[in-house]
């Protein structure tokens, strides 16, 4: 697995990257938004550490930058770090796109123990290599999900949508979050699910991050799969509870 870290104070930078490496990652250093801009496209990371106080190009940016990249093939996972007591900017850089955050001061035991947790299915597939394809053609696949309005096909990760009746149908572009989180409402057409329960199902139940990573997961769905007049037609609110996929049962 390979990991890249952008940040600008270098020593802070030196003790993540010796961490990761013990750790038996791969870790390149970068230390403005620019150079980490142009390593992520040259080297397609599997996880960006994304420092928010950056030179040149602040982490914010940099983030946006990333997810809405068509030349950027492989979707990262990013986990930012904030300074103490930037709550404005933990909850902007989870709508913005990243994964996870941390903030500084932090522990860089939880800062491996965050990093296994968000590349788990990244290490899963790679362990189980060709183990993954005989359990496949078994049959033993995810299935794909049909209903009025989607298809949504796990093993290739693809999505279509019909948002409105008589509307186009669209293929959908969407970050590794955005699908998983789709998928797992999908399967259980009007389960409420609470936020943590959606994170111990796409993340693992020994994940440490934070619930609003949901929350900003699901600010940037809705507007890629719903019309832009009905924005919670797909996936709707439930006050003090979580969210949950309306649509017709599954056939």
């Amino acid at each position: 697995m390979n990991i890249l870290v952008v940040e600008d104070e270098l020593k802070l930078a030196t003790l993540v990257q010796r961490t990761l490496q013990s750790e038996g990652y791969q870790c390149e250093v970068a230390h403005d938004g620019e150079a980490g801009l142009k390593v992520v496209r040259e080297q397609q990371p599997d996880l960006v550490i994304l420092d928010i106080g950056l030179p040149k190009i602040n982490g914010l940016d940099v983030c946006t930058r990333i997810r809405q990249s068509k030349t950027i093939q492989k979707d990262p996972y990013i986990l930012m770090l904030t300074g103490k007591g930037d709550e404005v900017d933990r909850i902007i850089g989870l709508h913005t796109g990243a994964d996870d955050y941390m903030v500084k001061p932090f522990s860089l035991k939880e800062l491996a123990a965050r990093v296994f947790a968000l590349l788990r299915r990244n290490l899963r597939g790679s362990e189980q290599g060709q183990g993954t394809t005989q359990a496949q053609e078994a049959g033993k696949s995810e299935t794909a999900i049909i209903t009025d309005h989607f298809f949504i096909e796990p093993d290739r990760r693809q999505v279509m949508v019909q948002k409105t009746p008589g509307a186009p149908v669209e293929s959908i572009e969407l970050t590794t979050l955005e699908f998983e989180l789709l998928y797992t409402l999908a399967k259980k057409p009007g389960r409420v699910w609470t936020r943590t329960q959606l994170l111990d199902e796409i993340r693992g139940i020994d994940y440490v991050g934070d619930d609003r990573t949901i929350d900003g997961a699901v600010k940037r769905l809705r507007p890629k799969i719903s019309p832009p007049d009905d924005l919670t037609r797909f996936i709707k609110t439930h006050i003090r509870l979580g969210y949950s996929f309306e649509d017709s049962r599954p056939r």
